[in-house]
Formats: structure tokens, sequence, C-alpha cells
């Protein structure tokens, strides 16, 4: 079996005194797709930043792409970090004027060396992925000008600019409109299937049994459920999950879930 890709042991993560999840042991290889599902403030965004880097475990072991988190942040090797995960956050901000383009390329920075300019081959890149999203006609557009659904799809494009081996996704569907929910999620799957290893909070369970073949459940005491999709996501635990009654719905071979 290869190294996974990610690989938490007895990992306990906890905000604001609110314990997230307790003795986590966990792996995801790669191209494999993971959903985390469970109520508001659980704690999937904390657990995902968690495993992005971005903040320390309470306790546990955590190694990303073969790099120890706790070595990263003592050596203070953030570059070799982002080569191997990307984090795409729930929220974006641009507090200064750039375009379209310009934003995109900053997912190659991890790949180019202190004063490297980018290269033709990385605009190449950035114009591969802005086809992706949708965006060919918006590369010289201000980021600013941009609809909340536009600007997510200018993050993706830059966390696909970047080319990580693990893709984290916070929300990644924020603000999209549904067929290019969709298309996010076919994209995100055509890289799982090129050997990433995707990592996404989701709030719709029927989209996450349709994408994921695996899922993570917080329950939001620090109990945790993880395994295959079709085990772990049905209406008894989806139930127990939200605190309210849903009913599994099947068609054309798709798996949804409804409340009652």
């Amino acid at each position: 079996m290869s190294t996974p890709l990610i690989k938490a042991a007895e990992l306990t993560v906890s905000i604001g005194g609110h314990r997230v999840c307790k003795d986590l042991d966990w792996q995801v290889g790669a191209g494999e797709t993971w959903a985390i599902l469970g109520r508001n403030g659980a704690g999937k965004s904390t657990l995902l930043s968690t495993i992005a880097g971005l903040r320390p475990p309470d306790q546990g072991t955590l190694t990303v792409g073969g790099l120890s988190l706790s070595g990263v942040v003592r050596g203070g090797n953030a570059r070799a970090l982002a080569r191997v995960r990307g984090y795409l956050a729930q929220q974006q901000s641009d507090p200064f004027a750039s375009t379209v383009m310009e934003t995109a390329l900053v997912g190659r920075h991890p790949h180019l060396g202190r004063w490297e300019w980018e290269s033709a081959e990385d605009r190449r890149i950035v114009e591969s992925a802005l086809a992706e999203t949708d965006l060919s006609s918006f590369a010289e557009r201000e980021v600013q000008t941009l609809s909340g659904g536009e600007r997510q799809r200018v993050a993706i494009a830059q966390l696909l600019t970047q080319q990580p081996e693990v893709l984290l996704l916070d929300e990644p569907l924020t603000h999209l409109d549904l067929s290019h929910q969709v298309a996010a999620m076919d994209l995100f799957s055509s890289r799982a299937e090129a050997g990433a290893a995707i990592v996404a909070v989701l709030h719709d369970p029927g989209f996450a049994a349709r994408y994921c073949r695996q899922a993570l459940l917080l329950f939001g005491d620090g109990e945790w459920l993880a395994g295959p999709t079709a085990d772990v996501i049905n209406a008894e635990q989806l139930t127990r999950l939200y605190g309210h009654p849903l009913r599994e719905v099947r068609d054309d071979g798709q798996r949804w879930f409804f409340p009652r």
C-alpha cells in the first residue's frame, strides 16, 4: 500500500472550548475523495484548517504529503507544504485591485524561486485553469468587479493552478449556481482520477454521496465516524448527525436525502 497523503493519528482538535474531534485516526490516499459533513458549529472548517497546517491540534500527529505539520511549522518550510497541499477557504479577500489572471497566477508562487518571475508555462497553466472554470473571457477583469459566484470560480482556478497533491476544500460550492456546482465537483473528481486526494466540507449530503467515495462525519461533541460513503452516509446516521429526521430517495442510481 502506498504512503497516505494525509495521516492523522490520535488527533484531537478543539476551538473555544468546543471539542471538534477526539483521537481521530484517519488516512487519505491518492485518488480518494472525502466529504466532511456536520451541523453548523461542529468544527468542520476548524478541522480542515488544522489539516492544512494553519492551526495546531491539541494533541496527536498529522502528516500531509509525507510532511509532518509540526516539523513544517517549526522549520518554517511553508513553501514545501504549499507544493503538496492546496487550501480553498470559505471567504476570499481582495484588498487590492488585480485582474483575474494575476489573481490566479498567485497559485504558481510555491513553484517559483524567491526572485523568479512567472514563465510562459506558468501562464499556460493559468489559462488552462481559467478555461476549466469557465473564466477564459474574464482574464483581464478586475476581481473586485466580480459577482460572488465568479469570484469563487477564480479561487478554484487559483487552486488548480497551484497543482497540489492534496486539495482541501472548505465549502467549495459557496455562491455557485447549480450548473457551476456540478461543474466544480466534476473538476475535483477529475483531479482525483489523476491521483490527487480531495477533502471537501460539504453541506448537501446528496452531493457528498454522488461525488465522494468516503465521508467523515463530525457530531459536534468530539465524536466522529469515517468510512465508505455507502456505509456512512445513510438516513439513520444523517438523522443523528443533523438532529432532524431525513429520508433517502434513490433516482437513476443516485441517492438523495430530504428532511421529513
